[in-house]
């Protein structure tokens, strides 16, 4: 490109001719949107990692404790469009503190249930606020910094949510192992309620829409953005199939019941690299991208039965299928915005509210599977992701083949994503010794007053 380029309005020019500013504000309020993202995905994701233990205390069978994933990501698939239209024009700082206000009612409802009818009350109010939650916060965190470095804010919210794949699924499990899933529920709604605080006191104030556009079906069809939705819908369904059930599966496998922390640990650590995969190409070829990552998905969980009876063959495509799903946030989410069809926060309460219908019938059909036989469960998971993979296909319009820059939205720079996880990454320290502090008085006296980790059949 030449650069003796005289006129003014081009865009070819801007990246490197003038210094960002980027306020104080604003580097905290993306912090503070970087940890709520990652207490919010571990308070979905919870029970992942401590169904047998939660069942086994409530007294239900594990393929009745996958309610609890269902009815919270059912909240989500009804609420995330009308809450998001009825909230647009109110205060994001407001909305926004109102969610982790509601994480954390929801995690001690959780944490002091008596019954699996009241835990699943507490699941419902956590939806609620899920459904609000990932609607607004990457449109807040472009709100927030110059429009140039807005790809690289939302990468940094999406990292957050990595990260609570990564570290805060396995420390709730861990934390639940060692001393009860209670306190560990009770120390997540502790954080939530200390980063509500944060919040209020340090996120700048954005002023909400005033006038969202919501678009219709018929110009979501017309967009691609139909297309786009159903496609991330069935990716959602495939995976929360066998993902719900991940510690029973992995036990089945051979894994030792003490080790799923660890075990959810290193596939989340695999989720981190699709992420970053997907950094990499989401501007430059994104539908490529996307084929060959549920491509990728749909031939793992293929594999996964014949293999089951090898510890370590299970892990190692799990691994994969962990890697290849990393990449698909990004991308769908990337897709959903670029179709133009409705304005970015409906865009992610669409995408939202399909993941969580994913979620809600992935789950259910995983506890129907569960009851004919673990081994088998991934087959039930990959036809789904078929027929996920055969959307994203014939969908050329939602999905298109020649790559497309948006200015706004980009996050092909190697630099822009690698600095936003490095961000990330140094902040496990810091979150890590906040939990160990939260948790560190309760782990004391129940470790003096009873012993846990109960034998396994």
């Amino acid at each position: 490109m030449s650069t003796t380029t005289t006129t003014t309005r081009t865009s070819a020019v801007p990246a490197h001719t003038r210094p960002i500013t980027v306020t104080t504000g604003s580097i905290v309020g993306i912090a503070v949107l970087g940890l709520a993202t990652f207490f919010a995905i571990t308070t979905e994701l919870m029970p992942v990692g401590l169904l047998g233990t939660m069942s086994r205390d409530l007294g239900v069978s594990e393929s009745t404790m996958g309610v609890v994933v269902t009815v919270y990501a059912a909240a989500v698939a009804l609420l995330a469009l009308p809450l998001t239209s009825f909230t647009a024009r109110l205060p994001r700082k407001t909305v926004l503190v109102a969610t982790l206000v509601g994480y954390a009612v929801s995690n001690l409802m959780v944490a002091l249930a008596p019954s699996f009818a009241v835990v699943c009350a507490g699941r419902v109010v956590g939806g609620v606020a899920h459904a609000l939650f990932f609607s607004v916060a990457s449109a807040y965190a472009t709100r927030i910094v110059p429009p140039r470095l807005a790809g690289r804010a939302i990468a940094f919210v999406y990292s957050g949510s990595s990260l609570g794949f990564v570290l805060g699924v396995p420390i709730a499990t861990w934390v639940a192992q060692t001393i009860g899933w209670r306190p560990a529920v009770g120390a997540v709604a502790a954080a939530s309620a200390v980063l509500a605080a944060i919040a209020l006191a340090f996120l700048p104030a954005v002023r909400g829409a005033s006038s969202p556009h919501i678009g219709s079906p018929r110009a979501w069809a017309r967009t691609g953005l139909l297309s786009v939705v159903v496609a991330d819908l069935l990716l959602f369904a495939g995976h929360y199939v066998v993902y719900t059930y991940i510690g029973p599966y992995a036990i089945d496998a051979g894994l030792d019941a003490h080790l799923v922390s660890g075990a959810l640990l290193v596939l989340g650590a695999t989720g981190v690299v699709g992420l970053w995969i997907a950094g990499l190409f989401v501007d430059r070829a994104p539908r490529q991208t996307l084929i060959v990552a549920v491509a990728v998905m749909a031939a793992a969980f293929a594999v996964l039965p014949f293999v089951h009876g090898s510890l370590v063959g299970t892990m190692v495509v799990a691994g994969v299928w962990m890697a290849a799903n990393g990449t698909t946030g990004t991308l769908f989410m990337a897709a959903a915005i670029r179709t133009g069809g409705v304005s970015p926060d409906i865009a992610g309460a669409l995408v939202n509210g399909a993941s969580n219908i994913g979620i809600a019938g992935g789950a259910a059909l995983g506890g129907q599977a569960l009851v004919v036989g673990l081994q088998w469960m991934p087959l039930a998971g990959g036809a789904v992701l078929l027929a996920s993979l055969g959307v994203v296909v014939a969908a050329r319009r939602g999905f298109p083949v020649h790559s497309h820059t948006q200015e706004y939205l980009s996050t092909s720079s190697l630099e822009a994503i690698t600095s936003s996880l490095a961000v990330v990454t140094t902040s496990v320290p810091t979150i890590s010794r906040a939990i160990q502090t939260l948790t560190g008085a309760v782990v004391t006296g129940a470790v003096r007053t009873r012993r846990t980790g109960e034998p396994t059949a």
